[in-house]
């Protein structure tokens, strides 16, 4: 059974440096345009992508309806199906200016990746953000244990990203240098610390708390007076892993190595909000909160802008527009005073 085709193969390859070097994309983007790539290849047995036709967009829309999730088994949502139907389009454009397939793909036939107007704004409708409330992220600190060291540096990363809004791969990447506890700011050094779109910027601790914020410094004085961390050494540092009397692999204090991507930061957020039985809630889900609690405080524009760019957001709208959406009961109270 054929598993590849070489020759679609090196065309793959080279759309991928395409992306990544002409139009900036990030490694997370061009994944998940390989993922579509390859649902396509599957179903067409990899022929190769010279003999592209409208046909095959057509057939492939279809199949897409006709397939489910290998995690839910529940039928693919509009969205991933628009998604997926978007990067193949975009892809086969490309492919259409390239030598030796110039003459082959048409652009008109690109166009058969379109869904239906309709199916297309069912996959774009805004849906309600899921966002934990400040109140939420309080129990679940003060559920959280802090016997071990990697309690307490689990307990430090959740207080951590509330305070400051810090991205995961940020987290994962910062050094103790990084925090200044008497400015109460961390530096988001792009040069080492792992920013969106490699930016530089200063962040003020967000007034989400005194108790929030003890939870940090208390943690930064333990790595720096007991565990003897020197400036260079990682905030939050990976756990050390040792092979048990059973043979088996555990966790065992703390390395003075860092994480290398964001993962367990996630896992310790999963973890957090199901052990205090509640609704679990991602890293990157505390700026939509800083964000609705910015909406709340701020009263001028001077105030608004501080607060987004506390977030590292060049433009306001930015903040308000991708983050600041309100839930439908924060509307419908505002609303209702407006009626009252």
């Amino acid at each position: 059974m054929k598993t590849h085709n070489a020759q679609n193969e090196r065309v793959k390859h080279a759309y991928f440096t395409y992306l990544r070097e002409a139009k900036g994309m990030s490694e997370a983007s061009i994944d998940q345009t390989a993922k579509a790539l390859n649902r396509f290849e599957t179903y067409t047995a990899y022929r190769d992508f010279k003999q592209f036709h409208r046909k095959q967009a057509e057939a492939f829309k279809q199949h897409l309806a006709g397939q489910r999730g290998q995690r839910t088994n529940e039928p693919l949502s509009k969205a991933t199906i628009y998604s997926t139907l978007t990067a193949l389009k975009a892809f086969f454009v490309w492919l259409a200016g390239q030598p030796g397939y110039k003459s082959r793909i048409s652009y008109a036939d690109t166009e058969y990746f379109n869904m239906t107007m309709k199916d297309a704004r069912v996959a774009k409708a805004v849906r309600e953000p899921r966002v934990p409330t400040l109140e939420q992220i309080r129990h679940v600190l003060r559920l959280m244990p802090a016997a071990t060291t990697i309690d307490r540096r689990n307990r430090a990363i959740v207080a951590f990203t509330i305070l400051t809004g810090a991205r995961d791969g940020a987290v994962a990447s910062m050094k103790l240098k990084h925090v200044d506890l008497d400015q109460n700011l961390i530096e988001q050094d792009a040069r080492e610390v792992r920013t969106k779109f490699s930016k530089s910027f200063a962040t003020y601790f967000f007034p989400v708390g005194d108790d929030i914020r003890a939870i940090v410094a208390e943690w930064v004085m333990f790595l720096r007076a007991e565990l003897l961390f020197g400036f260079d050494d990682p905030l939050f540092p990976a756990s050390r892993v040792v092979v048990g009397d059973d043979g088996q692999f555990r966790a065992d204090g703390l390395d003075r190595k860092r994480w290398s991507n964001a993962s367990p930061i996630r896992k310790v957020f999963k973890e957090a909000f199901e052990n205090a039985g509640l609704p679990t809630f991602n890293p990157h889900s505390c700026r939509k909160t800083l964000a609705q609690l910015g909406q709340k405080k701020c009263r001028t524009m001077e105030e608004m802008k501080a607060w987004s760019q506390n977030l590292g957001h060049e433009e306001l709208m930015t903040t308000f527009a991708s983050y600041g959406t309100l839930s439908r009961n924060q509307q419908a109270d505002i609303m209702g005073a407006f009626a009252r």
